[in-house]
């Protein structure tokens, strides 16, 4: 294996442990602790806060996957190529310990914060005895994690260098994390945490088979040594349960893509029909007379049948979709149905003004 030839660590048993969950919910809290028992446990281990190596300019660009365009959503974005440059410079330690990561400029991430993060992973003394090298290495991700679809990058890094992989979610209060946000020197704005609420998606074991290594923890008071046990539990049970490697199998992925693909145009049309007889109801509740209610129910249709197909455009005809990339079904159906409410109400209030 390369990872070998280079002097990587493939043969330490190695661990990527994903520490999601809202702003200021304990996440770097956690990862304090974690490092502490780690350190008991004889493990080289470090965090990774994906606020300190990405660009605060970059962090400006977090809603533009969520812009008013559908096709911003399944296209990569500055922001996501910033967080996939950090699994790279993981990805480039694994293969070579002691040479920093070597990006291209236009994904840069702040390289000092990133020589912090493994510098004690580098230093013969950290665990104070000769045998570190050998140690298992666990690499700690401190983020919000709010898509499936972010997590889901970490595993495919884990599953491709066989490593542990395990996630642990951190559930707090909205009015709590917003108290400990405002108290911090460099606050997140509420509206971003309020915007993220609606977006998080938490860890789903029964959902996603991948997700099951996952645990989660209410974090209104803080975590007890009982909760800590079960951590390092977690991530000593993935070190000892790496993930196979994915067979590269191109006929397979493709067939998986067209079956994403056919998934969310289905679940975005039923979900459009169930809004299409929403408003013809509520156009009934109105007393719309029959020639308006045709008119409404034709422009409806019409609004339909243009979105389905700029989505069937987007997953079947163009190149983006054939770059070898995960969609998040649910959110991209969702983000179109919300588009569609928007217009449906539009049209809606039009005609009723018509009746006026």
């Amino acid at each position: 294996m390369a990872a070998e030839e280079a002097g990587g660590v493939s043969r330490t048993p190695a661990c990527l442990c994903v520490l999601c969950g809202l702003p200021a919910a304990g996440k770097s809290s956690l990862a304090r602790r974690v490092l502490s028992s780690a350190a008991q446990r004889g493990w080289r281990a470090s965090v990774v806060p994906y606020d300190d190596l990405i660009p605060e300019h970059a962090f400006q660009t977090r809603g533009a996957e969520d812009g008013v365009k559908l096709q911003e959503i399944v296209k990569h974005t500055e922001w996501k190529l910033h967080r996939q440059a950090v699994l790279q410079c993981i990805e480039q330690f694994l293969e070579k310990p002691g040479v920093l990561a070597e990006l291209p400029s236009s994904c840069q991430i702040n390289m000092a914060a990133w020589e912090q993060c493994i510098l004690p992973l580098l230093q013969p003394g950290y665990l104070g005895r000769s045998q570190a090298a050998g140690a298992p290495l666990l690499f700690l991700l401190d983020d919000n994690f709010y898509y499936p679809s972010m997590r889901y990058e970490v595993y495919q890094l884990a599953r491709k260098f066989s490593l542990g992989f395990c996630q642990v979610y951190l559930q707090c209060d909205l009015d709590l994390c917003i108290s400990r946000n405002q108290s911090r020197s460099k606050p997140i704005p509420t509206e971003v945490i309020l915007e993220m609420v609606k977006r998080l998606d938490s860890p789903n074991p029964q959902k996603n088979s991948w997700e099951t290594n996952s645990i989660s923890f209410n974090t209104t008071d803080d975590l007890s040594e009982c909760d800590m046990l079960r951590v390092m539990e977690l991530i000593s049970s993935a070190l000892s349960n790496p993930l196979s490697p994915a067979e590269d199998n191109k006929e397979q992925k493709e067939a998986d893509r067209l079956k994403c693909a056919s998934s969310v145009i289905h679940q975005t049309d039923q979900a459009f029909r169930r809004h299409i007889s929403e408003a013809m109801r509520t156009a009934r509740d109105n007393h719309l007379p029959p020639d308006l209610m045709r008119s409404l129910a034709a422009q409806l249709n019409e609004s339909k049948a243009t979105f389905l197909l700029n989505l069937r455009r987007e997953f079947l005809l163009e190149a983006s979709f054939a770059q070898e990339e995960d969609i998040d079904v649910e959110r991209v159906v969702k983000r179109a149905v919300d588009l569609f409410d928007h217009e449906k109400k539009e049209i809606l209030l039009r005609i009723i003004n018509e009746n006026k």
